[in-house]
């Protein structure tokens, strides 16, 4: 079943389309890697699905719908959850005060009992403040956040942004449990080699166009992909 249908998508910033006509689709309970690049388009497109961009045209489908007039509010009510590159926690509030102020959210004190089980150092230092988080509990957090709403589709920009190479490993094993929790994701990585290791399809965008798309295996073989987008032999970390 296809959650997530993006055709002929358009837009950008001012007058500059940093998309160029972008089609593709998410089927439920998959995990899709957008690699590419920088300024490819990759934080652009995922903008762009969940409302952030400011000029964009097209098509965003969510279940057949198309959402793209929607603002960014109402596509999180229609399931979909957002992890930002930055700015993803409130660092002046506790790690249960995250989680008390999102909205939209049935039985907060249920819900939030059930994430500090999914996370359980969250659990442990729920009274502390979350900008003395490290990085990779800050992202602990994000996702808890993200996870609130009981979203079906995940957008993540970026998760493994500046964090140790252990603290890496660590959010690519949780991304890796989403599907099981009835999550469908979509992530924008640049550690693509690692990101199309736990993910079913991978989809490569360059100048704003797709480049390469198809399953993460095939992908991780293709020697233009590796020469051009992956890094060939390179170690991310």
């Amino acid at each position: 079943m296809t959650i997530l249908a993006i055709d002929n998508l358009k837009g950008g910033y001012s007058e500059v389309d940093i998309l160029n006509s972008i089609d593709l689709s998410l089927s439920e309970g998959e995990i899709l890697t957008v690699a590419g690049t920088n300024g490819a388009g990759k934080s652009t497109l995922a903008k762009a699905i969940v409302g952030l961009l400011p000029r964009v045209s097209g098509a965003v489908r969510i279940d057949g719908r198309d959402i793209l007039g929607l603002p960014a509010e109402d596509r999180i009510g229609l399931g979909i959850g957002y992890v930002p590159q930055v700015a993803n926690i409130f660092p002046s509030l506790s790690i249960l005060e995250n989680l008390q102020v999102v909205q939209g959210v049935k039985d907060h004190k249920a819900r939030i009992a059930e994430l500090f089980a999914l996370f359980p150092l969250l659990g442990e230092r729920r009274r502390t403040r979350a900008g003395s988080l490290s990085g990779g509990e800050r992202q602990q957090l994000a996702f808890a956040r993200a996870l609130m709403p009981r979203p079906r589709l995940m957008i993540l920009d970026e998760p493994t942004a500046a964090l140790s190479p252990a603290r890496v490993a660590d959010v690519f094993s949780l991304i890796a449990r989403l599907p099981s929790l009835g999550v469908t994701v979509l992530m924008v990585e640049q550690r693509a080699r690692q990101a199309l290791a736990i993910s079913d399809r991978g989809c490569i965008l360059d100048g704003g166009k797709v480049a390469l798309e198809g399953a993460a295996t095939t992908l991780l073989a293709d020697e233009r992909a590796a020469e051009l987008y992956l890094g060939r032999g390179r170690t991310e970390g």
